[in-house]
């Protein structure tokens, strides 16, 4: 059926780009999907405790034994090291929910020759990946906007799937959307967005005191502005062209606005708790990803830890 008027128009437009945005990904995603499976191998290593005590079956510490306790929980092996008795904890292990965002917007297609491949190829490979890591820990991942938590090992699949079906604009951030308090957010972008933006994003995401974990993905010419001689720059997305007669001249410039807006940035990630990482796309893959899943959970840890009852043991013993 035809559009009409102008909204049935501007509506149609809009799903044709994003059916034609998602025939691209659908042409890239084997590749993409196989690579994050590979660099998720070398991640996995077992369980993904979060060291905590609960119900996991992984040995955390040993802590004195509480009067009222029941006395089958005493491990008395421990306990006949000394006068005090011991009980056994273990690590907390209950799935909670981490929300992964990847930035599809246009700006992540750029690709310099001095990378190989796209930022948005690295977002998607790294956003598969943690979530292949996650999954396999026992956690539930979501996608913003896209797709409800799930702990399905075919995540991967679950994800590739909500994306090439997704019809709304690929925004940069994800805009009106806030995690549960007990939840974490992976946001992977390049983060070119104006720090007033930024910055309202990151409150918004915040609202409800959910952990979350910046990273902005750049191309080794973004950093490095290997330009010069006469150069036309075109902004990807409809901000219009500017044409530098020796861009070599505009290096000093634009690092000291790169370096501004980075420290904006910062401020903003350490005023929320928020960790803040920076990844080249001509690195290897594998090192964000495991920088992510070190990270992924420390906030909630420390909360935790602050909530133990008083006269918990907090070291480990042997």
């Amino acid at each position: 059926m035809a559009a009409d008027g102008p909204a049935g128009r501007d509506e149609l437009k809009a799903t044709q780009q994003a059916s034609g945005a998602g025939r691209t990904l659908a042409a890239a995603l084997p590749r993409l999907i196989l690579e994050s499976r590979k660099i998720a191998a070398t991640v996995i290593h077992g369980r993904h405790g979060r060291k905590r005590s609960g119900s996991g079956e992984n040995f955390w510490q040993f802590r004195r034994f509480v009067f009222g306790e029941e006395a089958r929980r005493i491990d008395w092996r421990r306990s006949a090291r000394d006068d005090n008795l011991y009980v056994r904890e273990r690590e907390w292990e209950a799935a909670h929910t981490i929300w992964i965002w990847p930035d599809r917007s246009p700006s992540m297609a750029f690709t310099s020759r001095l990378a190989r491949e796209s930022k948005l190829d690295r977002c998607l490979t790294i956003a598969f990946a943690l979530a292949e890591v996650l999954v396999e820990a026992g956690e539930r991942v979501g996608l913003p906007g896209m797709m409800r938590p799930t702990g399905s090992r075919a995540v991967i699949d679950r994800m590739a799937e909500a994306m090439i079906h997704d019809q709304t604009a690929r925004l940069s951030l994800p805009a009106g959307f806030a995690p549960a308090s007990l939840s974490e957010i992976v946001v992977l972008s390049d983060l070119w967005s104006p720090i007033e933006e930024i910055r309202t994003i990151l409150t918004q995401l915040s609202a409800n005191g959910s952990q979350g974990h910046l990273v902005q993905i750049v191309d080794p010419a973004e950093e490095t502005f290997p330009y010069s001689g006469r150069i036309e720059f075109s902004e990807p997305e409809g901000h219009g062209e500017v044409t530098a007669g020796r861009a070599e001249n505009w290096r000093a410039d634009y690092e000291a606005r790169l370096k501004r807006h980075r420290e904006e940035i910062r401020v903003e990630s350490a005023r929320l708790g928020w960790s803040f990482t920076i990844h080249r796309t001509d690195r290897p893959p594998n090192e964000l990803l495991m920088a992510l899943h070190s990270r992924i959970g420390e906030g909630n840890d420390a909360a935790t830890s602050n909530r133990r009852p008083h006269g918990m043991a907090l070291g480990r013993s042997g």
